[in-house]
């Protein structure tokens, strides 16, 4: 008997394996034959080592043009009906725009959207972005919904924004983002002190709020506070928020700032700093960096935006201050660096949070229990 079948799309092979490889090997667990189409670079050995296979399809993230959207589609159409899955599973929004229309062309009915995060439909103000969140709503509710559409949200705050209800268990699931082990990342004890030495892992993109970072250490030590930031992280070539090579070296420049590239020893990271900051100006799900650093019992800084504020207990956790305001983190950090005592409870307390619920095993057993509801559906139930 053929083994039942999921297929994820994404935007890229790195993005699938930097946050997405604990729900193939769930899918793994359960026997069913997994498949990820994305764009493919250099993570094919590390998708496929799950038991997946990948399936390469190139499309830049960065075009909108209406002809390409359409190519695109009708690819992705020809692979998803040659697959023919009984769960599709669309990471992030433009995925789930193109690839959601795609599987329903190709008459898929067992559709799972994971929203990680709402981007600039989350992050940003004013009129424009009011019509496109409209604009996305109507097309998630209406063009690509469907009876056995199930959205996968990583915080309590976005299904909000689409119209949805968080609490109704029939559309919407929230797991605790991409979930970490944390038998790998395990706490070790802290440098000396001072300096509070204060570290930002995240692509380095202005919507991270890596600039603040940058202007709230230089007004901490102008306060007296002993500070040094490390920020950690590439430029994305193809995301428009990508903060320019140069700038980064030039912050790097500045006293107490250090720009050391993107890095694999998230492990080494946090054993030479104190802090984990991502003073995020919005659009995140769960950020894989606040995990992190909580699983390496670190206190955690960050801003009272969805995914960011759902995670972090203000006072408890670390420091939860208003997004966009470089005087507001200054200050935390200027109480962080007063006590190192305050920074190893509040290390402990972010390693508690993150075992309660946000590890890597409690987002596979979410996910398990996503698909099995799903596959237990009779297909004499599926409508168009």
């Amino acid at each position: 008997m053929a083994r039942r079948k999921l297929l994820f799309v994404a935007t890229e092979d790195w993005f699938f394996a930097s946050h997405f490889l604990p729900m193939a090997r769930a899918a793994a667990e359960m026997g069913l034959d997994v498949a990820v189409i994305a764009r493919e670079r250099r993570h094919r050995a590390v998708i496929e080592a799950t038991g997946a296979r990948l399936i390469p399809l190139e499309a830049e993230r960065r075009s909108i043009a209406p002809l390409a959207l359409i190519r695109q589609v009708a690819a992705l159409k020809r692979l998803i009906a040659a697959e023919n899955p009984d769960i599709l599973h669309c990471i992030a929004l433009k995925p789930i725009a193109l690839a959601g229309l795609a599987g329903r062309l190709a008459g898929v009915q067992r559709r799972v959207y994971a929203l990680t995060g709402l981007g600039f439909l989350g992050a940003s103000q004013g009129v424009a972005a009011d019509a496109a969140r409209l604009a996305a709503r109507l097309w998630l509710r209406q063009v690509v919904d469907g009876p056995q559409v199930r959205f996968l949200f990583e915080n309590p705050d976005d299904p909000l924004t689409l119209g949805l209800d968080p609490a109704d268990a029939a559309k919407v699931a929230i797991v605790g983002g991409a979930g970490v082990d944390p038998l790998i990342l395990m706490p070790e004890p802290m440098p000396a002190m001072p300096p509070l030495r204060v570290a930002v892992v995240a692509r380095m993109l202005w919507s991270k709020g890596v600039d603040l970072a940058v202007e709230a250490v230089a007004l901490a030590r102008e306060q007296g506070a002993r500070v040094e930031l490390t920020l950690h992280g590439a430029p994305d070539p193809s995301n428009p928020k990508a903060v320019p090579e140069a700038t980064l070296k030039a912050w790097a420049a500045r006293p107490g700032v250090s720009w050391a590239g993107p890095t694999r020893d998230i492990e080494g990271v946090w054993r030479r700093n104190h802090v984990c900051c991502l003073p995020s100006r919005g659009g995140e799900g769960l950020p894989r960096t606040l995990l992190e650093g909580a699983a390496c019992g670190r206190a955690l800084l960050t801003t009272d935006v969805p995914g960011c504020r759902s995670f972090v207990r203000d006072g408890q956790d670390g420091f939860v201050v208003p997004p966009n305001d470089a005087t507001a983190l200054a200050q935390a950090l200027v109480r962080l660096a007063a006590s190192q005592g305050k920074l190893e409870r509040m290390g402990a307390s972010a390693r508690a949070r993150l075992l309660a619920g946000y590890t890597e095993r409690d987002v596979m057993d979410a996910v398990k229990a996503l698909y099995r509801d799903l596959l237990a559906r009779p297909q004499a139930e599926l409508t168009v």
